[in-house]
C-alpha cells in the first residue's frame, strides 16, 4: 500500500523493489525495516542495497529511499560474506601472533585473501592454518557485531601506528594516488573503520555483516608469498587464501569442484599420459611436446587450418622478431613494452621478439595496392609470439612466455564492417563447438580512459558495431567498461568447462589505429581513397593454453578424432602375437592411431595400463579371435564386447573418429 493513501501520517516512506512501500518511524535503520517486513527476513539479511549502493544493516533510512535487502541467497551477498571473513582471519592472525602487522584483505573470485607481516621473519605453515581456522570458529561463536566508524585522516594514522601498511594505505588515500585492491580499504580523507571487538579494528569501506555469527562457512585454502603492493621491490607479505559461502551445502559443493579441478590439473595429467613437460633447463614458462602430445597439437593444427581454407581465409607466415621500428610505429613499444622481453642491440639497429603478430600482418597488406573488391582480406597465421610474464604468475599451460597464437587478421569496409563481425563471431562459436564446448558468454570491453589512441568517433562506431553483432547473436553478454585493448573495443567469448569453470578463450576487436599509423588503404567503387577497419581474431587464443582447457575440460579422456592413441591392442598370449599384427595393419590402412603391447606382462596389468592412459578402444585377441576374425572391445567407459567382428569394428570407428 502507498503510505501516501493512508489517513495514517509516516516519519518516513521507502520503498521495496515489488512497487511496494513501507511507513517506519524516522531514525530507523535498514535492520529496522527487515523486522518490520518480518521476523524470517530479519533472521537472513546481511547487506541491503539503499538507491542502489550496498550498506550495513545499521544504516539508517531517509524518506523517499529505494531499498533492497539481500539474504545469503543471492549472489550479491558473497563477496560480503567473504570480506567479513577475510576480517576474522586477520582478527585470528593478529590475536595469535602479537607483533604482527597486516596489509590488505579483500574478496576475490570464491573467496578471500589476507596479507600478513610477522615478527622475526616467521612464515605460516599447514599446522598454522589448522590453528587460525580454530581461533577463527571462536570469534564465529562469539558472535561479535561490526560497528562501524568513521575518522579524519590524522586520527586514523594515529589508530593504526603498530601497522605500517594500513598507514601507507592511508597516506596514500590522502595524496589522492588510491588505485586497485587497495581502493577497497578507504576512500576520501574521512577514513572508515569496522571494528568487532575491543581488541580488533580494520580500516575498511565495507559493508560488512551484521556480526561475525552470520559466518562460519569457510576453510583457509593454502598460504603463498606476495609482494607489498605487487612490485617485487617492496617487502614480501604471506598471503593467506581462503574460501567462505553462505551455507555448508554451497561450500561442500565448492570443494568437491576443487577436488575435481585438482584430478583435472593439466601439468598433472600432462605428465601422467606423457604429453609434455616443463625442464628446468629451458627456463621458466616454456614447455617440450613429447609425440603423444604434439600428435594432439597437430590435429587442433590441422583441423583448423581446414577450417580457415574453407572459411575463406588466406595464409600468411611471420618472423619471430623484428625491428623496434615496426613497434614503435604500431604502439606496442607505447602501451605494450612491460610485457615484452628485452631489446637485442644488433649491428644494423635494435631488435625486438614479437608479442604480436598483427603488426607483421599490416605489412602484408601494405605490400601492394588494394581495391575494395580484395576486402575482406582475411589473413591467418598460427604465429609464436614471445610476452615477458613474471615469474609469480606463471602457471602450466595457462600463463607461458612462448605460445603460438591461431591469429586473423581481417581488413574490411567501414560498409561491410558488421555483417563481417557477425560472420567472424559465428565461425569463432562453431569452431569451439567442434572442439567439444557448447556454453557460451561474452563481454563487450569499452576504451580505456588512459591508456587508448585514436578519436571518439573511431571508438563509438567501433563499439557500437560489436554491440550491434551480440545484440544480433544469441550471446549474453556483459558490457565490460574501460577494458578494451588500446587501439580499439572487443568483444571476448568465455566458455564454460565440463565442471562448471569459465575460461575466456576468443577475442574479436575492431580496430582503427593501426591501419591509420601504417597508412593502409584501398580503392574504393568511386576511385576515392579509403581507410580499411582492421579486426584482429585469436580463435583458441594461444594453442598452449587452448590445449591446456581441453585437457582439463576432458579429464585427458580426448574424443576419439583428437586422441593420440585411439586403438590399442592386446594378444593374450604369445601364441596370438601373429593376429594382433595382422589386426595392428588393418587399423593402420584404415588410418587409425594405435599401439601395440606385447604379451610379456600378464594381461590384467596392460588392460589397466591402457585405461590410466585414457585410450578410447583396447582390443583384447585371443585364441576364439584368431579363428573367427574377432576381437573383444574394451571402449573407455563403456561395457565389454566379445567376439566383434574385426571389419565391422574399424567400419563403427573409422566414421566415430571423424570430426564434422
Amino acid at each position: 500500500m502507498n503510505p501516501l493513501d493512508s489517513d495514517a501520517v509516516a516519519d518516513i516512506s521507502v520503498s521495496l523493489p515489488d512497487g511496494s512501500f513501507r511507513s517506519l518511524s524516522e531514525g530507523s535503520t535498514v535492520a529496522d525495516l527487515a523486522s518490520d517486513i518480518g521476523p524470517g527476513l530479519a533472521k537472513a539479511a546481511l547487506v541491503a542495497k539503499v538507491d542502489g549502493t550496498e550498506t550495513d544493516l545499521t544504516a539508517s533510512l531517509a524518506d523517499g529511499q529505494s531499498v533492497e535487502l539481500i539474504t545469503g541467497r543471492q549472489d550479491e551477498a558473497l563477496e560480503v560474506i567473504r570480506h567479513s571473513t577475510a576480517h576474522v582471519l586477520a582478527q585470528a592472525v593478529l590475536e595469535l601472533w602479537p607483533g604482527a602487522t597486516f596489509a590488505i584483505g579483500p574478496p576475490i573470485e570464491n573467496g578471500f585473501y589476507y596479507d600478513f607481516e610477522l615478527p622475526n621473519g616467521e612464515t605460516f605453515n599447514d599446522e598454522d592454518l589448522e590453528k587460525i581456522s580454530a581461533k577463527m570458529n571462536d570469534i564465529i561463536v562469539a558472535d561479535q557485531p561490526f560497528i562501524r566508524s568513521e575518522m579524519p585522516a590524522a586520527e586514523a594514522l594515529a589508530l593504526m601506528e603498530a601497522h605500517p601498511y594500513k598507514r601507507a594505505i592511508i597516506e596514500r588515500v590522502t595524496s589522492g594516488e588510491m588505485a586497485g585492491d587497495l581502493a577497497n580499504e578507504a576512500s576520501g580523507e574521512v577514513i572508515s573503520f569496522y571494528r568487532n571487538s575491543d581488541s580488533f579494528v580494520d580500516m575498511c569501506v565495507g559493508p560488512h555483516v551484521p556480526s561475525t555469527g552470520r559466518l562460519g562457512h569457510f576453510k583457509l585454502m593454502s598460504v603463498a608469498g606476495a609482494y607489498w603492493r605487487g612490485d617485487e621491490k617492496n617487502p614480501m607479505l604471506q598471503r593467506i587464501y581462503g574460501t567462505a559461502w553462505a551455507d555448508k551445502k554451497q561450500l561442500n559443493q565448492h570443494l568437491h569442484r576443487l577436488e575435481e579441478a585438482a584430478k583435472r590439473d593439466h601439468r598433472k595429467l600432462a605428465n601422467e599420459l606423457d604429453l609434455l613437460s616443463f625442464p628446468s633447463e629451458l627456463g621458466a614458462g616454456l614447455a617440450v611436446w613429447h609425440p603423444k602430445g604434439a600428435t594432439v597439437r597437430r590435429l587442433m593444427e590441422d583441423y583448423s587450418r581446414k577450417r580457415h581454407v574453407d572459411g575463406g581465409y588466406e595464409f600468411a607466415f611471420s618472423p619471430h622478431l623484428a625491428n623496434a621500428r615496426l613497434f614503435e610505429t604500431s604502439g606496442h613499444l607505447d602501451f605494450y613494452a612491460d610485457g615484452m622481453y628485452p631489446p637485442m642491440e644488433m649491428d644494423n639497429g635494435t631488435y625486438y621478439p614479437k608479442p604480436m603478430n598483427c603488426p607483421m600482418h599490416v605489412l602484408v597488406y601494405r605490400s601492394s595496392q588494394r581495391s575494395y573488391r580484395d576486402l575482406p582480406l582475411r589473413l591467418f597465421e598460427l604465429g609464436t609470439v614471445y610476452r615477458y610474464e613474471r615469474a609469480g604468475t606463471l602457471h602450466g599451460l595457462m600463463r607461458i612466455r612462448g605460445f603460438t597464437q591461431d591469429d586473423a587478421h581481417l581488413f574490411v569496409s567501414e560498409e561491410g564492417l558488421v555483417d563481417e563481425l557477425s560472420r567472424t563471431l559465428d565461425f569463432i562459436l562453431s569452431m569451439l563447438a567442434a572442439f567439444g564446448f557448447d556454453d557460451f558468454s561474452a563481454r563487450l570491453s569499452t576504451r580505456p580512459e588512459e591508456k587508448s589512441v585514436g578519436s571518439d568517433a573511431q571508438w563509438e562506431l567501433a563499439t557500437e558495431a560489436l554491440r550491434t553483432t551480440l545484440d544480433n547473436s544469441a550471446l549474453d553478454y556483459e558490457v565490460d567498461e574501460g577494458d578494451g585493448a588500446f587501439y580499439g573495443p572487443k568483444i571476448d567469448i568465455d566458455v564454460r568447462d565440463a565442471i562448471g569453470r569459465s575460461w575466456q578463450l576468443s577475442t574479436l576487436q575492431a580496430d582503427f589505429q593501426l591501419p591509420e599509423r601504417f597508412g593502409l588503404e584501398y580503392v574504393a567503387a568511386d576511385g576515392s581513397r579509403k581507410q580499411p577497419i582492421m579486426l584482429h581474431r585469436a580463435l583458441m587464443g594461444s594453442i598452449e593454453r587452448f590445449f591446456g582447457v581441453l585437457l582439463e575440460h576432458f579429464a585427458g579422456n580426448f574424443p576419439l578424432w583428437l586422441a593420440p592413441v585411439q586403438v590399442e591392442v592386446l594378444p593374450v598370449g604369445e601364441d596370438h602375437h601373429e593376429y594382433a599384427g595382422s589386426v595392428l595393419q588393418k587399423l593402420k590402412d584404415a588410418g587409425l592411431r594405435i599401439e601395440f603391447r606385447e604379451a610379456s606382462d600378464p594381461l590384467g596389468k596392460r588392460i589397466r595400463r591402457a585405461k590410466t592412459q585414457k585410450v578410447p578402444y583396447v582390443l583384447v585377441v585371443g585364441g576364439d579371435d584368431v579363428e573367427a576374425t574377432t576381437v573383444g572391445v574394451n571402449r573407455r567407459g563403456g561395457e565389454v564386447e566379445r567376439d566383434v567382428p574385426l571389419d565391422a569394428f574399424i567400419s563403427r570407428v573409422v566414421a566415430e573418429a571423424v570430426n564434422a
